[in-house]
């Protein structure tokens, strides 16, 4: 076997290491193919195990192990080379979402997974030791700093600026994710005297689609309500169906289709940048970290948060909890 190399001397390098199922002569299996042999039936919900997003970021996954001389199958010598030669360009939690893509390619094709071999198992214990695990931490859009972003955002047109102040406030005090932000339609929404409810009929930790509500109240400024913000939208769009959040041309024309999740981190981005923020650690998610951050500040307690949220449990919650916690930490001296 030849030497599996580090990943400083195998960088950018093509994978070297070929077994006898993965030669030259056996054709790579598409993303798309991997679960071909089925039912139709049985592919339907096969596929519908999954969300459309892990469907399409394992899909990439794969693409990117194909790309660079991987198959399926593939040996354990492959797949660790695979992985030191990506490891210092990918980050270990895509490296670990790219195993497990593989390895799950692997198990739906009743193939034995080299991800389980103990080669693998090692090198990726290697990765961990060398480069650490902590994942790079967004910046939260607290409420000062999306005050300051919403007094910038009349400098578009009228209807992006319409569309962009609702979105920032309603992703703000709804506290969602990207993927459920775009998803909301106007048929999810329901308006009451004291604010308004947004029925979300699944998420990433709902996939069984339970569903569940979300209540944003009314702010005590007409200027940064959120419900205002999103009545102000519709109106100006002319929206009365289907998605609440859609692409503006420049024309200041209104898409049909919904806004996707990477446009929402790209209008947080635009924002901050015009605010004069740090743009390069903003995304989508600053929204809903703002929120939990802002309401640990207020001294909301953590199921108070989780309500609001739909975490599971404190542990994700705590990253954004234990630094506020720890700045009210009192001096002993």
């Amino acid at each position: 076997m030849k030497k599996i190399r580090t990943p400083r001397e195998g960088a950018g390098a093509a994978l070297s290491v070929r077994s006898t199922a993965t030669s030259n002569s056996t054709p790579q299996t598409p993303p798309e193919a991997v679960l071909s042999g089925f039912s139709g039936t049985t592919e339907h919900f096969l596929a519908a195990s999954q969300s459309a997003a892990t469907k399409r970021a394992y899909a990439s996954d794969l693409r990117h192990f194909f790309a660079n001389g991987g198959s399926i199958p593939a040996s354990p010598a492959v797949l660790a080379e695979y992985l030191a030669s990506s490891a210092e360009k990918l980050s270990v939690a895509t490296l670990e979402r790219r195993l497990t893509a593989i390895h799950k390619a692997h198990h739906e094709k009743n193939l034995e997974s080299p991800a389980q071999s103990e080669m693998v198992k090692r090198v990726m214990q290697g990765i961990r030791r060398t480069l650490g695990t902590k994942q790079r931490q967004v910046t939260p859009l607290v409420k000062d700093d999306l005050l300051a972003a919403l007094v910038m955002v009349n400098q578009q047109s009228p209807v992006k600026a319409a569309r962009d102040r609702a979105l920032l406030l309603v992703g703000f005090a709804s506290a969602m994710r990207r993927s459920e932000l775009v998803a909301v339609k106007v048929e999810h929404i329901t308006h009451l005297p004291t604010g308004m409810e947004i029925f979300l009929p699944c998420s990433k930790t709902d996939q069984d689609r339970n569903g569940r509500t979300v209540f944003i109240p009314h702010a005590n400024d007409e200027s940064r309500c959120p419900v205002r913000a999103l009545a102000e939208w519709l109106a100006i769009s002319g929206i009365e169906d289907g998605y609440v959040f859609r692409a503006v041309t420049r024309h200041d024309r209104v898409a049909r289709q919904g806004l996707s999740a990477q446009s929402v981190a790209l209008v947080v981005k635009a924002s901050v940048a015009r605010a004069g923020g740090n743009a390069a650690n903003a995304s989508g998610h600053s929204l809903r970290a703002g929120y939990c951050t802002s309401a640990a500040e207020k001294g909301l307690q953590p199921w108070q948060i989780r309500e609001q949220t739909g975490h599971k449990s404190d542990v994700t919650l705590a990253k954004y909890i234990r630094p506020v916690a720890r700045r009210k930490i009192p001096s002993l001296l």
